[in-house]
C-alpha cells in the first residue's frame, strides 16, 4: 500500500518539511491462515481509511481485524493489524500510542521469522522518536531497519529509510550527513518508480541546501521537485514546494520573485484546507 507521509520538521522560515514516513505493509501469502472473505473486507477498509487520512475509523477497523486475528491464532495478521493501528495513532500526533502498538507488533514479527514487517516496523519506531525529538532513539531504530530492507530486496522501504535517516540528520544540524542519505535514497527511488517519493526526496535536498546557503542549489532541486509533485496530483505538497521557492528568492533580494511563488502557494493551500 502506499507509504503514510508524516511531516517531521521544517528547517529554517519558509523551508520544506522534511518527509518522515511510516507504513503498514500487510502480506497475506505469508499468514498462517487463509484470510476469511471478512477479513479481507475490513483490511480492505482499514486500508482505505488509511489512505484517505480517516485515521479514528481505521484504527477502529484495524481492531477488528486484530480481535479476529487473536482468536484465529493468526500470529502475522496479528502483527498486522497492530502495525495499522500504530500507524494510525502516529498519523494523529499520539506517539505513546503508537510506539505501545509497535512495540507489541515487534516481537510477534520476529517470533513468526516476518523479517520484511520486522524492518517496517522497525522503520516506524525511528519515526515516531524522530517526531518526538529523540533523534538518537530514531537512528538507532533507523540504523536497524536498513540492512533488514537492503537483506530482504526490499527497494522503495530501503529508501524510505535511507530518507528517514537522511531527515534525522537535517533535524540535528548535520547537513552533510542528511544529503548522503538523501543521494542514496534518490537513485532507489527514480529506480522504484516512486514518483511522489522521488519528489519528496528531490525538496529535501532543496531544503539542506537552503539552510547551508546554498540558494542556486536549493531552487535546482526545488526545480526538479515541482513537476513531479505536480504530476502525481499532491496538492499540498505543490504548495509546500512553491512556498519554499519563494522563500529562496526572498533569501536572495528578488522580492518580486518571491511574492509570485508565494501568490502561487497560498490560494492551493486555501482549496487543500491547510489553515496553518
Amino acid at each position: 500500500m502506499q507509504r503514510i507521509l508524516k511531516v517531521l520538521l521544517a528547517v529554517g522560515i519558509g523551508l520544506a518539511p522534511v518527509v518522515m514516513q511510516s507504513t503498514v505493509e500487510p502480506v497475506w501469502g505469508q499468514t498462517q491462515n487463509p484470510p476469511s472473505q471478512e477479513v479481507l473486507k475490513l483490511m480492505n477498509q482499514a486500508l482505505k481509511q488509511t489512505q484517505q487520512g480517516q485515521s479514528q475509523q481505521a484504527i477502529e477497523t484495524f481492531k477488528q481485524v486484530l480481535a479476529i486475528a487473536q482468536q484465529l491464532k493468526d500470529r502475522k495478521l496479528e502483527a498486522t493489524a497492530l502495525l495499522g493501528i500504530g500507524v494510525n495513532f502516529g498519523n494523529i500526533g499520539q506517539h505513546q500510542k503508537a510506539l505501545e502498538f509497535y512495540n507489541q507488533a515487534l516481537p510477534i514479527e520476529r517470533a513468526v521469522g516476518d523479517r520484511a514487517g520486522e524492518a517496517v516496523t522497525l522503520n516506524n519506531i525511528g519515526s515516531v522518536y524522530s517526531d518526538i525529538g529523540q533523534p538518537q532513539k530514531a537512528l538507532e531504530f533507523l540504523n536497524q531497519a536498513l540492512p533488514i530492507r537492503q537483506a530482504v530486496g526490499d527497494r522503495a522501504g530501503e529508501a524510505n529509510t535511507l530518507s528517514n535517516i537522511g531527515g534525522v540528520y537535517s533535524d540535528i544540524g548535520q547537513p552533510q550527513k542528511a544529503l548522503e542519505f538523501y543521494n542514496q535514497a534518490l537513485p532507489i527511488r527514480q529506480a522504484v518508480g516512486d514518483r511522489a517519493g522521488e519528489a519528496n526526496t528531490l525538496s529535501n535536498i532543496g531544503a539542506v541546501y537552503s539552510q547551508i546557503g546554498q540558494p542556486q542549489k536549493a531552487l535546482e532541486f526545488y526545480n526538479q521537485a515541482l513537476p513531479i509533485i505536480r504530476a502525481v496530483g499532491d496538492r499540498a505538497g505543490e504548495a509546500t514546494i512553491l512556498n519554499n521557492i519563494g522563500g529562496v528568492y526572498g533569501d536572495i533580494g528578488q522580492p518580486q520573485k518571491a511574492l509570485e511563488f508565494y501568490n502561487q502557494a497560498l490560494p492551493i493551500r486555501q482549496a487543500v484546507g491547510d489553515r496553518a
